[in-house]
């Protein structure tokens, strides 16, 4: 189950660093790619871009601060399933 939720983890991260790099081609975005990650990496930034201001109005921190975050509900959620279920 720990590597499940590990390996759940790791894809969607390389989605999040995917859709920041896109951000970095013009018009990358509007691709079919770069659509399709942002249907699935959106909502999840959205959280954090609405507490994280850009700093200076062009550095946007607010992807790394997800990508943390993500990391420490696996890590909990792993946790919790050791310890409800130690066997698993």
């Amino acid at each position: 189950m720990e590597n499940f939720i590990n390996t759940i983890q790791s894809i969607y991260t390389f989605m999040i660093i995917g859709y920041v790099l896109l951000s970095w081609l013009p018009n990358a975005r509007e691709s079919f790619i770069g659509q399709f990650l942002g249907k699935l990496v959106e909502p999840y930034l959205s959280i954090f871009k609405r507490f994280i201001p850009p700093i200076g109005g062009m550095l946007d921190i607010s992807p790394i601060v997800a990508v943390f975050a993500l990391r420490f509900v696996a890590m909990g959620l792993i946790a919790v399933i050791r310890f409800i279920a130690p066997g698993l």
